[in-house]
């Protein structure tokens, strides 16, 4: 497998494909056509030398996600909205009239705070509060860090299994897994049409959900170390500490992604496992409609030219090595 340096997210009935500053939406509407809509976005560690440094680009690399993702995920909802034909409330209104033209932008910036804080307090705070509960039976702090850390996988997992039940919510994961396995055809070599990318694997070492469970991974290793007796200090401790976990865990990913050493691939294997709850396998049509946000800002014929001239196809061409290449992928 060899490094292509495109990534993407599932939206709503579609997928956003990210090359360099450039990305592409593609959705499938309603009567079943595909929309495509391509944009820029300058990363905030492109704009500012500081926040592209190690262990510090992690965090506004995560923000860069959330903005994207926020942004594309709003647009493919514009799809699937009801028609409504009721004058809109006063609050509308008012709000309508405060923000003017900035009123989607101001929407969008109070779910992603709401979003983190709510994220913070459910992953990060509640964990520690539950695991409080037992202190009195177990007064090893390091047993007690493990413990948190443990409560607030299985947090996590609960939290994944119960919105996977959402018909909305299992047709996003999946996209996802069309996403990784458009990424997988690339990156072990074969041309990117339908058949290759359906026999890839849905599991991508570089996906969100590892680097979710990185960082509560990491966070126990950070939570065994640094101990704070006091109830409030303990908790700022856990929302203070949480960019720096972040910024660990996103340079093992980063690494991750780039690597094919035995060490790397086993510390990354749980992570794989984990998103197991957040891929599924996608049909025919989802799997196009990754194609299509793929190609729209990736040239993959020229990246397999110069990365596996051996199998490098031409315009409709065929790969050779194909099945050794797709069993790889698989595995």
């Amino acid at each position: 497998m060899k490094y292509s340096g495109i990534g993407g997210q599932a939206v709503i009935e579609g997928i956003m494909m990210k090359n360099g500053d450039d990305y592409a939406t593609a959705v499938r509407k309603p009567d079943g056509e595909i929309e495509v809509a391509r944009g820029r976005y300058v990363s905030l560690t492109e704009k500012v030398k500081f926040f592209s440094l190690p262990f510090v680009r992690g965090v506004f690399s995560f923000a860069d996600s959330m903005i994207i993702g926020m942004k594309t995920l709003t647009w493919s909802a514009g799809f699937f909205e009801d028609d409504e034909s009721t004058e809109p409330g006063k609050f509308e209104l008012w709000l309508d009239r405060v923000f003017g033209e900035k009123l989607e932008a101001a929407l969008m910036s109070l779910v992603m705070v709401i979003s983190v804080v709510l994220a913070i307090v459910i992953f990060m705070v509640f964990p520690m509060l539950l695991s409080r509960v037992l202190h009195p039976l177990i007064p090893s702090e390091t047993v007690m860090a493990i413990l948190e850390g443990i409560l607030r996988i299985l947090i996590f997992i609960c939290y994944i299994k119960l919105i996977s039940r959402m018909e909305d919510i299992r047709r996003t994961f999946m996209y996802h897994g069309a996403e990784h396995k458009c990424i997988n055809c690339i990156e072990h070599g074969m041309e990117l049409n339908v058949e290759n990318v359906r026999r890839s694997s849905k599991e991508h070492k570089r996906c969100g959900t590892s680097f979710l469970l990185i960082v509560m991974v990491i966070s126990i290793l950070f939570f065994m170390v640094i101990r704070v007796d006091n109830l409030w200090l303990r908790i700022v401790s856990r929302i203070v500490l949480i960019p720096v976990i972040a910024g660990v865990s996103y340079e093992f990913l980063r690494l991750a992604g780039r690597s094919e050493s035995r060490l790397v691939n086993l510390l990354s294997r749980p992570g794989l496992w984990m998103q197991g709850l957040t891929t599924s396998e996608p049909d025919d049509s989802m799997i196009e409609v990754a194609i299509r946000a793929v190609e729209t800002v990736f040239d993959w014929r020229a990246y397999l030219a110069e990365n596996f001239p051996e199998t490098a196809v031409s315009e409709g061409g065929e790969a050779a090595s194909c099945k050794a290449k797709m069993e790889e992928a698989a595995g």
